[in-house]
This record gives C-alpha cells, structure tokens and sequence, in this order.
C-alpha cells in the first residue's frame, strides 16, 4: 500500500486496518470513528471487562502474533463468560515498541479480529501507542441477563464446587520442565478457548461463578472469601489435564492446582439439587463439568486427599512482581 506523502506510520497501520478487517465493516460508527455505538437487547445489561498482555510477561518477543493477539481478546471473553455473557465488542489497545515491524501489529490485529468474529463479537476500535514494551489491552463488551449474573460473592452454604473442562492444562504447557521451551508448548499457552457457551448455560443455575485464570485454588479461594464461606474442594474428583496425569503422580499434581493458572474454566457454586439439571445443560453445549468440592461456613480453601484435610496450596502469582516469572 503506497504511503501518502506526510501520513505517520500510525495512521498508515490505521487504514489497513480499516481496509483489511471484516470487523472493521460492522458497527454503527465505522472503525477508526472517535469512539463506538452499541445498541443493547432489550432488558440486557452491558458487562465489561479489561485485560493486559505483556511481552515478557505474558506472552515471548518470539511468539506468533496472531497468537498473542487472539489469546488477548480470549481472556476478555473468559471473564465474559464468567458472567454468561453474550459478547458484543472488543476494544484494542496495541502498545508497540517501535523496533517491531508493522507486519507484527498487522498479523496481532488479525489474530485479534478471528477470536472476537469466532465468538460473535466484533473489533470495533481501540488505540494504538509507542511505547517501551509491547502490550496488548483489550476490552470486551458483552450483554448479560441483570437478574442471573452470578457474583463471585453469591456463594452459599452447602452449595457444591463445580468446573467445566480439566485442571492443570495451563500450568503443563507454560512451566512442564520437559516442555516449556518447546514451540508447540508455548503456542498451547497462548490457545485460549473462553467457556461461553457453558457459561450461559451454568448461569442460569450458579449462585456464584469465576474464571480459572489464575488456577483453580485461586478461583475457589476468591470465591469462598467474597461470599465470607469456606470451599473445600476433593483432590479425588478433580478432572486432570490427561498429559499431566499421565506424566506427574497425584502428589505432584497440587503444582497445578496451587500455583500456576492459564486453564480459563469455569468454578460455579450451585445448589447441590440442581447439579443434574446443570450437568445436562452443560453437556448440551458441548461442555465437561465435574463437581469437586463444596462450600461450608468458615474461611479460607481446604484440599481433601484420600481423608485428609490440609490447606489447599495457594498461587505465588503477584502482578506487581518486579520481575517476569520467565
């Protein structure tokens, strides 16, 4: 594309993008407008959630764009999902070194435009900035039913713990000593598929619900703790990553559970009579889900093994850490 005569390299990366999205047609303003227009169902609410990748953080100087930029709409959509959310509009901000090359932010853009056209969404416009590191930020915007949002503070007393998918994906192909450094492993990390549809589904039965990005103990502490209640989760019943199964002993497992995030499940609490109906609905949409704890009065998480309660192992993950975990 020939560049006009005083056109910046920004405004330049603008018109392709406009020219070379699907995303870019949709909307009622049109991409690169000063902002966008959304036209709400009747009676939805609108739920919006926000992200950041970062380069050394998140994602390496190496990995495939179109992979980093479809991972940074999908852990939007994940917490969308979390809400049994419909989504709407993604919102993208690219923070770019400007020693990367255009091709790079071009093939992030389209990688970022596919994840939010797969889920029904549409990229509809976002900033773009020089800078120092390489981010990716990305907000989602969704449609949720008011009376059915299921907060992760909802939880009650005897509610069962329930996960859609497996526990301990994320945490194999991110830190595996056997598999880390390998491509194939990496660009696993970056495969994120947001549980939409099962969220939809389990809302309409969750007293409470969150995503497992950051591992499952997290997600169940926060849960317990923002509805003032203990979880207790059973080390028998939960639904390992069949690779980590196979290659680690259950001792070694709690690595996964504790430490390391990256799966993008679901945890629910639910009424213990309602977990056939949610099953059901659930396995309508395609979707795994494994009920495997508990909550009770008290505080904190508890992991049973084999009749033995001990405190569940808890992450090491803090984002203000002054150094990248790799």
């Amino acid at each position: 594309m020939p560049a006009r005569p005083t056109e910046t390299r920004e405004r330049r990366f603008h018109r392709w993008l406009v020219r070379h999205l699907p995303s870019a047609r949709r909307g009622w303003l049109p991409l690169g407008d000063d902002a966008a227009a959304l036209l709400p169902p009747r009676r939805a609410v609108a739920l919006l959630t926000c992200d950041a990748l970062v380069e050394g953080w998140h994602f390496l100087p190496d990995d495939p764009p179109e992979a980093v930029g479809a991972a940074a709409v999908n852990v939007s959509l994940s917490d969308l999902a979390a809400k049994g959310g419909t989504p709407a509009a993604i919102l993208w901000a690219l923070l770019l070194d400007p020693r990367r090359p255009d091709r790079w932010a071009k093939a992030a853009a389209v990688g970022a435009d596919r994840a939010a056209r797969r889920a029904g969404a549409a990229l509809v416009g976002g900033d773009t900035k020089a800078s120092g590191v390489t981010a990716l930020v990305t907000t989602a915007v969704g449609w949720g039913d008011g009376r059915r949002l299921a907060p992760r503070g909802g939880g009650r007393a005897g509610d069962l713990l329930v996960t859609t998918g497996t526990v301990g994906r994320g945490g194999f192909h991110t830190f595996d000593p056997h598999r880390a450094d390998r491509p194939s492993a990496r660009a696993a990390s970056l495969t994120i598929e947001p549980r939409l549809r099962e969220g939809r589904a389990l809302v309409r039965f969750a007293h409470a619900m969150l995503d497992t990005s950051d591992g499952l103990a997290e997600a169940a502490a926060l849960l317990a703790s923002s509805s003032g209640l203990r979880a207790e989760i059973e080390a028998e019943r939960i639904p390992w990553y069949p690779p980590l199964r196979r290659r680690y002993p259950a001792s070694a497992r709690r690595w996964a559970v504790g430490v390391y995030g990256g799966d993008y499940e679901l945890l629910a609490s639910l009424p213990p009579a309602r977990f056939g109906e949610a099953d059901a609905a659930v396995r309508a949409v395609g979707g795994r889900l494994t009920a495997i704890g508990r909550l009770i009065r008290g505080q904190g998480v508890s992991l049973i093994d084999h009749g033995r309660r001990q405190p569940m192992p808890r992450s090491s993950w803090d984002p203000f850490r002054s150094r990248p975990p790799r």
